[in-house]
C-alpha cells in the first residue's frame, strides 16, 4: 500500500492533526448520519467552523448532533425551524458554509 501523504488526507476530510485527536474522531464518527447529505452538512461545520468555535457553539453543535435525522433534515431543507433560536443560528450557519 502507498503512503497516504496530507493532500490524500485533506481529500479524505482528514487533517493530519485529527488523525491522533480522539474528540474529532469520535465527533466525525457522531456525524455520520442516516443520510448521506446530512453526513456532508455536518462534516462540512466540524471541518470548516469546529476549530474555531468558542465552547458555546460546540454545545449547541453538540445538541444538534443529538437531534433525530428526520428533524434535521426538515429543518436543513427548510420544512420547519428549531423551536431553539441557537439551534436554529447553527443549522443556518452549517447551511451557509461552502461545500469543500
Amino acid at each position: 500500500m502507498g503512503h497516504l501523504g496530507d493532500s490524500g488526507l485533506s481529500m479524505a476530510g482528514l487533517m493530519p492533526d485529527d488523525i491522533e485527536n480522539p474528540e474529532i474522531k469520535r465527533l466525525r464518527w457522531r456525524c455520520r448520519r442516516g443520510m448521506r447529505e446530512l453526513d456532508q452538512l455536518m462534516l462540512r461545520y466540524l471541518d470548516q467552523r469546529w476549530a474555531a468555535a468558542d465552547d458555546l457553539e460546540r454545545s449547541i453543535f453538540l445538541m444538534l448532533l443529538d437531534t433525530e435525522d428526520d428533524k434535521l433534515w426538515r429543518w436543513f431543507m427548510g420544512r420547519e425551524r428549531p423551536e431553539n433560536e441557537n439551534l436554529e443560528a447553527i443549522v443556518n450557519a452549517i447551511a451557509d458554509l461552502p461545500a469543500a
